[in-house]
């Protein structure tokens, strides 16, 4: 048989298509092995957002050529997509497939002839259809993604995405409730719904579809136990996904929603369509309707132009605003992009700085979100069997990493109670109080 390891860099979308990969190949009998072992064929889904991503993708290529000489590379994903003749010149590597040619991998692994080079990369921009590759289950994992939706529409100034994922489009509502449906038979508590711009699901649809219509289907089907959504920007969160999240059942009390930077000359040039005003105006409402409500946010540090009264009222905003957690990076340039030509450039050391501030930041807010659900009864999805510590670890609705001190290994996989009595880190430890019923 021949043996197969596949490593993923990247977002949630890019996990995902992984899982098809793998288990496309699992039906046509190639051998599975970790990327750590000798392999004949590795595959790299590789991440182009900055340029460290470039970097660690090169270094797995290497590392693979190095393990055996002799193996095939297939290089794919958004690296790939954006930047095929520069991975094509690397050592070792035999194909590199774009985002379009991902659901072939299986086929151009069966031809493969005497390692003969080729590059498989087609215009993004002109496909008009989500990958059809199916994910009936993320082995080893309760919870499971599920792309609905591919691309974006909206090329903001440092982003390189739209050039590497190509236009929005979207899976049909009715394959995305039979994949729901499928992701819970497998035996998934939890389907997290993704996509490079979830909040533009269904627009490109014929009849059009949106994502508060899936969300109003699966609270009253109650198809699945918990459904989490990922990112979805400022402008995409209506008064009626408030009001349904407020009362629902099944859609988890959480929110990722990008700020990206917190002043208004920045947002500006970056070319996002909000202001700091009504960003702060918009958490206000979520936070008045569901109080218990988990939001965090991305910020970027050092896009070109953030002088320190920028960088610092960027600060104060995040002090101001009661978020459960932040995702902090600094500014990467990415060629093609507008952000690119734009003067003022924040130097690397500089960016370090504020990165470092942010993400100090960062943890005084986990734990003082998490300080509050201190002695509350908490429903909590189990992931683990023990760990070497001896514990359990879950995640809460609310997305709060969960430490478990007692229970036993039957638990894993189920969603449990668990009253805290104290925070580490972040964490909130606790003891089991009793398994949450699921009503269908």
């Amino acid at each position: 048989m021949i043996k197969v390891a596949v490593a993923t860099l990247g977002c949630k979308v890019n996990q995902y298509e992984s899982a098809g990969i793998l288990e496309a190949l699992l039906k046509e009998e190639f051998s599975i092995v970790p990327f750590t072992a000798e392999a004949d064929c590795y595959i790299i889904n590789t991440c182009t957002v900055t340029g460290r991503a470039d970097y660690q993708s090169r270094q797995l290529i290497r590392r693979a050529s190095r393990r055996n000489p002799e193996a095939s590379i297939i290089v794919t994903g958004c690296y790939a997509q954006v930047a095929p003749h520069e991975i094509a010149c690397l050592p070792g590597v035999t194909v590199v497939a774009g985002n379009a040619e991902k659901e072939k991998i299986p086929a151009i692994l069966r031809e493969m002839v005497n390692g003969k080079k080729r590059t498989l990369v087609g215009n993004i921009r002109q496909v008009r259809e989500v990958s059809r590759l199916p994910v009936t289950r993320f082995s080893g994992h309760t919870r499971a993604f599920l792309k609905i939706q591919d691309g974006c529409n909206s090329f903001c100034s440092f982003c390189i995405v739209p050039f590497a994922r190509g236009r929005s489009r979207s899976l049909p509502e009715g394959e995305v409730m039979d994949r729901i449906a499928m992701l819970s038979r497998s035996g998934h508590r939890e389907v997290v719904l993704t996509g490079i711009h979830l909040g533009a699901y269904g627009q490109d649809l014929n009849p059009p579809a949106n994502l508060l219509h899936i969300l109003r289907n699966v609270e009253e089907q109650r198809i699945v136990e918990r459904l989490r959504l990922s990112s979805l920007e400022p402008t995409e969160i209506t008064d009626e996904m408030i009001s349904l999240m407020k009362d629902a059942e099944i859609i988890c009390r959480h929110l990722h929603i990008p700020l990206q930077s917190g002043d208004d000359k920045i947002l500006s040039l970056m070319g996002r369509s909000y202001d700091t005003a009504s960003f702060r105006r918009l958490l206000e409402k979520i936070w008045h309707a569901i109080p218990d409500i988990a939001i965090g946010t991305d910020v970027m540090v050092g896009h070109p132009g953030e002088g320190e009264n920028e960088f610092k009222n960027t600060v104060r905003l995040l002090e101001e605003l009661p978020l459960a957690y932040l995702h902090v990076f600094p500014y990467s340039e990415r060629p093609g992009t507008r952000a690119a030509r734009l003067p003022g450039r924040v130097g690397q050391a500089e960016k370090k700085r504020r990165v470092e501030i942010l993400k100090e930041l960062g943890k005084q807010k986990r734990d003082t979100f998490a300080e509050r659900f201190k002695e509350k009864k908490l429903p909590v999805l189990i992931e683990t069997e023990k760990d070497s510590t001896g514990f359990m670890r879950g995640f809460s609705d609310n997305y709060i990493p969960v430490v478990i001190t007692g229970g036993n290994s039957s638990l894993a996989n189920q969603i449990v109670y668990v009253i805290p009595d104290h925070v580490q880190d972040g964490k909130l430890f606790g003891k089991l109080y009793g398994r949450k019923e699921y009503r269908q």
